[in-house]
């Protein structure tokens, strides 16, 4: 379903991007302003605008039905913690749970210690220097 709007939408946009070159420039802007043209008719003119019109308000319901279909099905999560439901992922590493007191920074800081902490030593260490 999405694809088949999403093949719509981008021929909707290759169209509505030749409808506007073909109108013709009335401020000048580019310095070909004047000129008689094979489109140089009023009713030409008429004919690319509505046709433009048309392709705008198409490549705008299509672009809302994309969006919307995007976020269908997305189930609110959070950045902070992990549910209480879910197990502990495999590796053995703790899962950063939602701080209780202080800010997001204390717990990111618990976490990186309980990471980094070493584990006990199997036998005789060399002293370490600091």
């Amino acid at each position: 379903m999405q694809t088949v709007v999403v093949v719509i939408h981008l021929m909707i946009v290759a169209v509505m991007i030749g409808a506007v070159l073909l109108q013709k420039s009335e401020g000048g802007g580019l310095g070909m302003g004047g000129g008689a043209g094979f489109m140089s008719s009023r009713g030409t003119a008429n004919l690319l605008s509505r046709t433009t019109a048309i392709l705008a308000a198409g490549f705008f319901l299509t672009s809302l039905f994309l969006s919307w279909y995007a976020g269908y099905n997305r189930a609110p999560s959070s950045i902070i913690g992990t549910p209480a439901s879910q197990t502990q992922p495999a590796g053995g590493a703790n899962p950063i749970t939602a701080p209780t007191s202080g800010g997001i920074l204390d717990t990111l800081k618990k976490a990186d210690e309980q990471q980094q902490a070493p584990a006990a030593p199997s036998g005789p260490q060399v002293p370490r220097s600091q």
